[in-house]
């Protein structure tokens, strides 16, 4: 049992010994994550609150008081916590490729969108301006295309069928870490991952 015991001890000695390379991930530490509740019901088309995107009918003549809502809030599994969060919206023009609308649904059990809604993978970009920061949560945001429109700086009349404008959340943590960037699996909604990094509004024609 002794030699059992020193030849175990000398092969994980040996093993440490070989290690070369000290990986990031081994140092993870626990992050909050930013949650979207979209009100599906003021959308001008149907939508799926897991797919977090409201849509704008531009066949509608009243396309510019069109609403868009949706409620903000965190959570940190008792890990982390958040401080505030800084919100950041844009307009973009669409995608070379886009989703498909009506929202295919897909796997699990046709819960979630088969496709990201916005491009990826959703950090900030230049275009991306800070609205404001909110440190009192849950908080809902309620805004008119022509609202959106002049936030961005854009003539209403020039947004075309799949432009979209896009909410992007930056969170501060209480113990001083700022989390503003997120992999790509985090901000896909076709993924059922638990967080939202970005929700938003985009134009269609129906």
């Amino acid at each position: 049992m002794k030699n059992l015991i020193l030849s175990i001890t000398c092969v994980l000695l040996a093993l440490s010994a070989c290690k070369k390379v000290d990986y990031e991930w081994e140092d993870y530490t626990y992050t909050a994550l930013p949650l979207v509740t979209v009100d599906t019901a003021m959308s001008a088309l149907p939508t799926r609150q897991t797919a977090k995107v409201s849509f704008f009918n531009l066949r509608d003549p009243n396309v510019a008081n069109q609403r868009f809502s949706f409620t903000l809030d965190w959570i940190g599994y008792g890990k982390a916590t958040v401080a505030s969060i800084e919100v950041y919206n844009s307009f973009n023009k669409a995608e070379s490729s886009v989703p498909a609308y009506p929202i295919v649904m897909s796997y699990p059990g046709g819960m979630y969108p088969n496709i990201a809604q916005f491009p990826l993978p959703g950090n900030l970009n230049a275009t991306d301006k800070l609205y404001e920061t909110v440190t009192t949560f849950p908080k809902t945001y309620t805004f008119t295309a022509a609202q959106l429109a002049t936030l961005a700086g854009i003539n209403l009349s020039s947004v075309a069928v799949n432009d979209y404008f896009i909410f992007k959340f930056v969170l501060n943590l209480t113990d001083g870490r700022r989390i503003a960037a997120y992999f790509s699996n985090v901000a896909d909604e076709s993924r059922n991952e638990f967080g939202d990094p970005r929700t938003g509004v985009r134009f269609k024609n129906q």
